[in-house]
């Protein structure tokens, strides 16, 4: 409609331009009136010819979307239409369905009823069938009475006791056979689990020897050694600590000294000396230094070696120092290091064999005598010196129970622990394990330097000749030259007074002052 409109208001604006043309031609003259008009007939008959297409064409357009709009409606009439008929089907098939359960249901309630009237009466039957029998029983029992004289509790009590008494015979009997059996089997199963434990174990034992030897290239060279008035000599048992003996012994000199870390410095200082060939104090002091750093890099070395032997893993560095430390370590006689290893082997071996935690028993054998790397600065035992230092460096708490009760200062924990002190006793007892006259030679001349450090002043302390002299080095700021010759006296007075020892003991005071410039 809004077209035809549209068609209409142009068929009007060509008339009004039409009649408005003429009007304008009108004063044109009469010749031109007649043209006008012919014109303006010519125009409007243009105007509703162009009027008559385009509303031809509007409506035809109107038709067309008529028809569309009604074939759209259809088509959404047809789906809707084929929608509720497939619900329908699904709902009359959904009713079919509740019908037959219906039916079902009603069929069970049906047999259900015919069930538990059966078993009522079932019931009825057995109530009957119950006091039947409890009327046979009562008139039995009251006629076993009359036979037997006793009352039913009588006899009861009488059976009871009978039985117990049966029982407990034949439970006593039982436990007895299975104690010995156990018994039996324990003492070999325990006998095959250590023996095999130290069959697989290879462990050497050595003799640790309170000297060392170090061969020279030639007799010169001992000259070299003593020096100048003795001057190399002392200074290189000032440095190390350690008794030098030069004596017939051909090219060789003796080493003496009861620490084996301080040994094997000066061991390894006076062959690196030899080879480079310069010796003087100067010399040896700076040599001495150097080796006192590689010994240390190797004792963790020896630290790691032995946790990688064991299959050891996550140590904590200052432990695996410590286990290295232990390398130079004896107990009466014993290598320290080699003991713990073999101690952890045995736990370990003994605890595969029971099916227990091998790891903490391995790591608690391997660490059981770590204490003994730091006893000698630390007061306490080695056990308690162990505990400290495994807990300090986070080492698992059933690893630290065990090594705790190693030597039954408390009591065991867990059967690891028990494992880990009876390797512990295997290892110490084996023939040849231990001595203990080294040990207590050593510990003597370890109380003696402990004496002596404990005045002040002392910078340091070293016992030489088996414990027969002792030197010491006092600090030249605090210690003036007559005050060392009295503590030399002091020191000679305390040692005749608290320690025990053989023969006499020399005391010898070394004050020292050096003056040191650089020329630049």
């Amino acid at each position: 409609m809004t077209t035809i409109t549209m068609i209409g208001l142009a068929v009007l604006v060509l008339l009004a331009a039409a009649v408005l043309f003429v009007l304008l031609k009108k004063n044109s003259g009469e010749r031109s009136l007649f043209k006008s008009h012919q014109e303006a007939k010519s125009v409007v008959d243009q105007a509703r010819s162009e009027a008559d297409r385009l509303i031809n064409d509007a409506q035809g357009k109107a038709r067309q979307k008529l028809s569309s709009v009604d074939a759209e409606f259809e088509r959404q009439t047809q789906d809707r239409k084929r929608k509720l008929t497939e619900q329908e089907r699904r709902l009359v098939h959904k009713e079919e369905t509740l019908d037959r359960k219906t039916q079902g249901v009603d069929r069970r309630d049906r047999e259900l009823i015919n069930k538990e009237r059966k078993i009522d009466q079932k019931l009825k039957d057995i109530e009957q069938e119950e006091e039947k029998v409890s009327s046979l029983v009562k008139e039995q029992m009251t006629e076993l009475e009359r036979v037997s004289g006793l009352s039913q509790e009588e006899a009861k009590s009488q059976i009871i006791r009978k039985i117990e008494d049966e029982a407990r015979l034949e439970s006593v009997q039982v436990v007895r056979r299975i104690e010995e059996d156990t018994r039996s089997r324990s003492r070999q199963l325990a006998a095959e689990i250590i023996s095999g434990a130290i069959q697989r174990s290879a462990a050497e034992h050595v003799v640790e020897s309170t000297v060392s030897v170090v061969d020279l290239p030639s007799e010169d060279m001992k000259g070299r050694i003593i020096g100048r008035e003795g001057r190399n000599i002392r200074a290189l048992e000032m440095a190390t600590g350690v008794d030098i003996i030069v004596d017939d012994t051909p090219e060789a000199v003796i080493l003496s000294s009861f620490d084996p870390i301080r040994r094997e410095a000066a061991r390894l200082a006076i062959q690196r000396l030899v080879l480079d060939g310069r010796i003087h104090p100067a010399r040896i002091e700076e040599v001495v230094e150097n080796v006192k750093a590689e010994l240390e890099e190797s004792i963790r070395q020896e630290g790691e070696s032995a946790a990688y032997d064991l299959r050891v893993q996550n140590v904590h560095p200052e432990l695996i120092k410590h286990l290295g430390k232990l390398r130079y370590r004896t107990s009466y006689g014993q290598n320290v290091l080699q003991h713990s290893k073999e101690v952890a082997f045995l736990s370990a071996a003994m605890a595969l064999e029971l099916g227990l935690n091998t790891q903490v028993a391995l790591r608690a054998g391997l660490l059981h005598d770590i204490g003994k790397a730091v006893d000698k600065d630390v007061e306490g035992t080695h056990t308690e010196l162990s505990v400290e230092l495994c807990r300090k460096y986070g080492e698992n708490e059933a690893v630290i129970q065990a090594i705790a009760s190693h030597h039954r200062d408390i009591d065991f924990p867990s059967i690891e622990a028990v494992l880990v002190q009876s390797a512990d006793t295997l290892s110490a007892a084996r023939p040849g394990a231990r001595r203990e006259l080294l040990e207590t030679y050593i510990k003597r001349l370890e109380k003696l330097e402990t004496l002596a450090k404990s005045f002040e002043g002392v910078a340091k302390a070293y016992a030489l000749q088996a414990g027969r002299e002792i030197r010491i080095m006092v600090d030249a700021g605090k210690i003036a030259d007559d005050r060392a010759a009295l503590i030399a006296k002091d020191i000679a007075t305390k040692i005749k007074n608290e320690l025990d020892y053989p023969g006499q003991i020399k005391v010898t005071v070394i004050r020292e002052m050096r003056a040191v410039e650089y020329a630049r």
